[in-house]
């Protein structure tokens, strides 16, 4: 059985986040519930795995914490948006947080709906790489 492997990473301070990477993880979990519901028909599995990155990391690069990966893709990628940054919260500090855009949409949360449909955009990629070049075809001549 394949695997859709969703990764999360983001800033983890004495077990602490700020209340956006909170709520995000929120969403997470009902995301991967679901997503594991709908692919596990098609053969896939879904495998979540959290990363806390340390305040020293976040500090060099605070556009890491809340990244959403995708079999190896950012979220915003899957789903034609990009990545911004705003304001946060006492945890984060002075820095501006990952934040993403899609269509037009800022979302400082992501939302469970957000990333369903960017899985379900990846796990159809991965079963249209699974089909052959007569797939959809009654005769095939390979």
């Amino acid at each position: 059985m394949p695997n859709l492997l969703v990764r999360w990473v983001h800033l983890s301070v004495d077990g602490r986040t700020c209340p956006r990477c909170s709520e995000t993880g929120k969403e997470l979990e009902k995301a991967v519930e679901t997503l594991g519901k709908t692919l596990s028909p098609l053969g896939i599995k879904v495998v979540f795995e959290e990363v806390e990155i340390a305040r020293k990391e976040f500090d060099r690069n605070p556009l890491r914490s809340n990244e959403i990966w995708l079999n190896g893709k950012l979220l915003e990628e899957w789903l034609g948006g990009r990545k911004t940054q705003t304001p946060c919260c006492d945890v984060c500090g002075d820095e501006e947080c990952r934040a993403v855009e899609i269509e037009g949409q800022l979302h400082e949360v992501v939302t469970a709906d957000l990333i369903v449909k960017a899985g379900l955009v990846a796990a159809s990629e991965m079963v249209n790489a699974g089909k052959s070049c007569c797939s959809g075809q009654t005769y095939c001549c390979g």
